[in-house]
Formats: C-alpha cells, sequence, structure tokens
C-alpha cells in the first residue's frame, strides 16, 4: 500500500520519492562531493570560539538578516560587492528554492540543460513550478547558439545553468551565460556550487551582475569550504533579487549557531581554500589515471569526474561496491561518477576501476 493513498497529496508531488544519495558504511566514499578533508584543527577551534560565544544568548532569535554574515560573504567574492548584493540560507538548496517561491510557482516554468544537477528540477516541482529540459549536445556540451535558440523557444520564468556542470564537470563559458541572459524573459540562476575548483581561466559569472539585471549567482560552502554539515549556500545578486528573497524566507531562518560558524570560517578562508589545490590535483590525477585504463573522463572544473563508456554502469558501480569503493550512479547511461578523494582515496579509486571489466 503506497502510504501517501490516504493523505491529500498534491498531485505533481505524487510518484516521486526523496533526493539522496545512498549513505553507506563503506572503506572508501566518493559520491557526494564532499571535501574529503576534515576542517583544519586552527579552524575548528576557531569555529568553536565563535559558537561557544553564542551560547549564552540562544534564549534570543537570531539577526533575521544575517547582515554581517552577508557582508563577510560579500567580501569573500569581490567585485565590489556589499551586503546588499548577497543572501543567505541552509544550503544553496535552499537559495535556490527560495528563488523559484518567489519567481516560479504555479502558472510559470523552469528550464534547465540535462544532464545536469537534479535537484532543480524536483525542487521546480515541490514549488508548483513547471519543468521544460533542455537539451546538450552528444558531447553534453551547450553552446550559445544553442542556449539561445532554445530559450527564445521556450521562454520559461527561470533558467537554471550549473558552471561548473554537475554531472559532467566543465563550465560553461561566459559566452554561454551571456546569451541566455540576454534572450531570457525572467530569472537567469547560475549555479556556482563548484567555482573554487575551476581550471586556470574559468571565469564565474559574478562578473556580469552589472550588465544582468535579472541574473542570479549561488555559490555554497559546502565544498571548498570543507563546510557541508553547517549547511550554509548564499547567492550574489542585484538588490532588489536580494529584498524579494525576503519575501518568502522563513522568519529566523539562519540560526545564530550557523551565523557564528559561517564567519569565523570565512575569517580562516586562506587556511580551508588550501586545501582545494590538493583536490584539483587528485581530480586531474583520476582524469588522467581514467583515461590510461582506456576510459572516458570528462575536462572537470569542480571537485569530481564523470567517467563511462560502460554497456552497463550499474554493474560497474556494483563492482566498484564490492572492492570498498562508493560512486554515484547519476542516471546516465554508460557513466558514473566519483568525487575526487585524498590520494589514497584515488589510489584505491584507480586500483579498483583497474580490476573491473570495462565491457560489462
Amino acid at each position: 500500500m503506497n502510504p501517501f493513498d490516504e493523505l491529500p497529496l498534491r498531485d505533481e508531488l505524487r510518484g516521486h520519492t526523496p533526493y539522496g544519495a545512498p549513505q553507506l558504511d563503506v572503506p572508501v566514499r566518493l559520491n557526494t562531493n564532499e571535501n574529503p578533508y576534515p576542517v583544519p584543527d586552527a579552524v575548528a577551534e576557531a569555529i568553536d570560539k565563535a559558537i561557544r560565544g553564542q551560547l549564552r544568548d540562544l534564549n534570543r532569535y537570531p539577526d533575521r538578516e544575517a547582515v554581517a554574515l552577508r557582508e563577510d560573504l560579500a567580501n569573500y567574492v569581490g567585485h565590489g560587492l556589499t551586503s546588499a548584493n548577497v543572501w543567505a540560507a541552509n544550503g544553496s538548496n535552499e537559495i535556490q528554492q527560495q528563488l523559484l517561491m518567489a519567481f516560479g510557482g504555479r502558472g510559470r516554468d523552469a528550464m534547465g540543460f540535462p544532464p545536469s544537477y537534479s535537484m532543480h528540477a524536483l525542487q521546480a516541482n515541490a514549488t508548483g513550478t513547471a519543468w521544460i529540459d533542455g537539451q546538450r549536445n552528444s558531447e553534453f556540451v551547450l553552446t550559445p547558439a544553442a542556449a539561445r535558440a532554445q530559450v527564445r523557444v521556450y521562454q520559461p520564468d527561470v533558467v537554471f545553468l550549473c558552471s561548473p556542470n554537475n554531472p559532467t564537470g566543465t563550465a560553461a563559458g561566459l559566452d554561454v551565460i551571456e546569451a541566455i541572459a540576454s534572450e531570457a524573459p525572467g530569472m537567469v540562476i547560475v549555479d556556482e556550487a563548484y567555482q573554487e575548483f575551476g581550471r586556470d581561466g574559468t571565469q564565474s559569472a559574478v562578473s556580469l551582475l552589472p550588465r544582468f539585471q535579472k541574473l542570479v549567482i549561488t555559490r555554497t560552502m559546502s565544498k571548498a569550504f570543507a563546510f557541508a554539515g553547517a549547511r550554509v549556500g548564499y547567492l550574489v545578486a542585484n538588490p532588489a533579487v536580494v529584498d524579494a528573497m525576503q519575501l518568502v524566507r522563513l522568519p529566523y531562518h539562519l540560526s545564530s549557531l550557523t551565523q557564528a560558524a559561517a564567519r569565523a570560517a570565512l575569517a580562516q578562508a586562506p587556511a580551508l581554500l588550501t586545501q582545494v589545490e590538493a583536490i584539483k590535483a587528485q581530480r586531474d590525477r583520476m582524469v588522467s589515471g581514467l583515461r590510461e585504463l582506456g576510459l572516458k573522463a570528462a575536462d572537470s572544473d569542480a571537485n569530481f569526474v564523470l567517467f563511462g563508456g560502460f554497456k552497463n554502469e550499474k554493474a560497474v558501480w556494483q563492482a566498484l561496491l564490492d572492492r570498498g569503493v562508493l560512486v554515484r550512479d547519476v542516471g546516465l547511461s554508460g557513466w558514473l561518477r566519483v568525487s575526487a578523494g585524498t590520494p589514497d582515496e584515488t589510489d584505491a579509486f584507480l586500483n579498483a576501476i583497474a580490476q573491473v571489466p570495462h565491457d560489462v
């Protein structure tokens, strides 16, 4: 019996399952794009001190607008931004849901370009926003001309674009973002969750904000800052977009403890971001190692690698799991995704994939 049969659940939610990757106890977990390095001791001590400083005042609500945190985030992003350009919430997923609550909803539609982050379509569904699948070419590339043409045809109220794209890993050129933003009648949301991992020359869409008033860039502290457990995401945009977020946010949505921890981490950004180069080195080592094994591996500007050339990716996923390595089945025929880990985890992954028959 379906547990929802007796409930007046919205029709568009029926038949769906919750989003989430398998959480399995295995020696090598490389399936959720986490930062593989723990928070350094000095940074952990600074965060601990900041949190303890809030404990006596937990009887009071937090700063509802998180102004100090937003100012710190603006300083981190640069480009002359201020707190008026920044909004923060419990992870970039909450930010994106708030954007859809403000600019999507019943009678409106959102568009993305799969294969891409599957949560965008789920968030649209959850907010009553119709979803439109755009198209990439056979190499998973989205050209400016193709992007512009599709937006012109569908005229979506909201457009999502991941850069770097998840699960393929490659960043979009600014020319693609410009093409979409020039054509779109509504909001354009560029998901830059992995921006800090870009290869040399990778550019952020933040530089386009002065030209496009309906452009929004969302980011997270989960990846580069090793802060996935804290749940802190943010957007940068025109101040009017930030004002719109306050129409749909829950009151006091970001706790005093979260705000204090995030500010302490941002103050230690140089120490935390030193891990990024180590992660990029392992990512590039994975790309090279996979190609040496005769497998396909997409160029990556993120902390993960899409790899494939399999007849049965599910069999390969299971074979890797049997060898103690958990990767992600992203639902893309012939392909799997692996997160960049520590050097030892990279060794384990490459040794395991070398033992798996690639023609299964």
